[in-house]
Protein backbone atom coordinates (compact mmCIF):
# COMPACT_ATOMS: atom_id res chain seq x y z
CA UNK A 1 0.00 0.00 0.00
CA UNK A 2 3.21 2.06 0.36
CA UNK A 3 3.75 1.59 -3.14
CA UNK A 4 0.10 3.16 -3.95
CA UNK A 5 0.30 6.14 -1.72
CA UNK A 6 3.83 7.25 -3.03
CA UNK A 7 2.57 7.16 -6.93
CA UNK A 8 -0.38 9.18 -5.75
CA UNK A 9 2.01 11.76 -4.13
CA UNK A 10 3.93 11.76 -6.92
CA UNK A 11 1.30 12.28 -9.55
CA UNK A 12 -0.39 15.18 -7.40
CA UNK A 13 3.59 16.89 -6.93
CA UNK A 14 4.05 16.49 -10.88
CA UNK A 15 0.43 18.20 -11.31
CA UNK A 16 1.21 21.02 -8.73
CA UNK A 17 4.77 21.65 -10.89
CA UNK A 18 2.66 21.92 -13.76
CA UNK A 19 0.40 24.09 -12.45
CA UNK A 20 2.85 26.23 -11.19
CA UNK A 21 5.16 26.44 -14.34
CA UNK A 22 1.29 27.71 -16.49
CA UNK A 23 1.08 30.59 -13.57
CA UNK A 24 4.68 31.42 -13.91
CA UNK A 25 4.30 31.27 -18.08
CA UNK A 26 0.74 33.02 -17.74
CA UNK A 27 3.64 36.51 -17.32
CA UNK A 28 5.22 36.02 -20.71
CA UNK A 29 3.57 36.21 -24.47
CA UNK A 30 2.21 33.14 -25.75
CA UNK A 31 4.82 31.56 -27.69
CA UNK A 32 4.52 31.58 -31.79
CA UNK A 33 5.96 28.22 -32.80
CA UNK A 34 8.47 25.39 -32.38
CA UNK A 35 9.15 23.13 -29.69
CA UNK A 36 7.88 26.18 -27.18
CA UNK A 37 4.69 26.45 -28.29
CA UNK A 38 4.00 22.34 -28.17
CA UNK A 39 5.08 22.74 -24.14
CA UNK A 40 2.80 25.93 -23.88
CA UNK A 41 0.01 24.17 -25.33
CA UNK A 42 0.69 20.44 -23.14
CA UNK A 43 1.02 22.85 -19.84
CA UNK A 44 -2.10 24.95 -20.78
CA UNK A 45 -4.26 21.51 -21.61
CA UNK A 46 -3.58 20.07 -18.58
CA UNK A 47 -4.31 22.54 -16.46
CA UNK A 48 -7.37 24.20 -17.78
CA UNK A 49 -10.01 21.57 -16.94
CA UNK A 50 -9.00 22.31 -12.90
CA UNK A 51 -8.65 25.92 -13.56
CA UNK A 52 -11.69 26.93 -15.53
CA UNK A 53 -13.96 26.13 -12.21
CA UNK A 54 -12.27 28.59 -10.30
CA UNK A 55 -11.95 31.42 -12.96
CA UNK A 56 -15.73 31.28 -12.81
CA UNK A 57 -16.35 31.09 -9.15
CA UNK A 58 -13.76 34.14 -8.68
CA UNK A 59 -13.36 36.93 -10.63
CA UNK A 60 -10.39 38.85 -11.38
CA UNK A 61 -9.82 41.89 -8.86
CA UNK A 62 -8.22 44.33 -11.25
CA UNK A 63 -5.83 42.62 -13.38
CA UNK A 64 -4.77 40.24 -10.91
CA UNK A 65 -6.48 36.78 -11.78
CA UNK A 66 -6.25 35.26 -8.06
CA UNK A 67 -8.13 32.03 -8.51
CA UNK A 68 -5.08 30.02 -9.46
CA UNK A 69 -3.94 31.06 -5.52
CA UNK A 70 -7.11 29.28 -4.42
CA UNK A 71 -6.71 26.11 -7.11
CA UNK A 72 -3.20 25.51 -5.58
CA UNK A 73 -4.81 26.10 -2.13
CA UNK A 74 -7.60 23.01 -2.50
CA UNK A 75 -5.06 20.60 -4.42
CA UNK A 76 -2.76 20.55 -1.58
CA UNK A 77 -5.69 20.29 0.92
CA UNK A 78 -7.13 17.52 -1.56
CA UNK A 79 -3.44 16.02 -1.63
CA UNK A 80 -3.27 15.62 1.98
CA UNK A 81 -6.87 14.00 2.75
CA UNK A 82 -5.54 11.71 -0.30
CA UNK A 83 -2.50 10.73 1.18
CA UNK A 84 -3.72 10.67 5.19
CA UNK A 85 -6.32 7.87 3.42
CA UNK A 86 -3.90 5.82 2.09
CA UNK A 87 -1.80 6.03 5.20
Amino acid sequence: MDTVASYVSALFLVFLIILLIRILWSWFPEPSGGAMRTIYDFVHQSTEWYLAPFRRIIPPIGMFDISPIAAILVLVIVRGVVENLLA
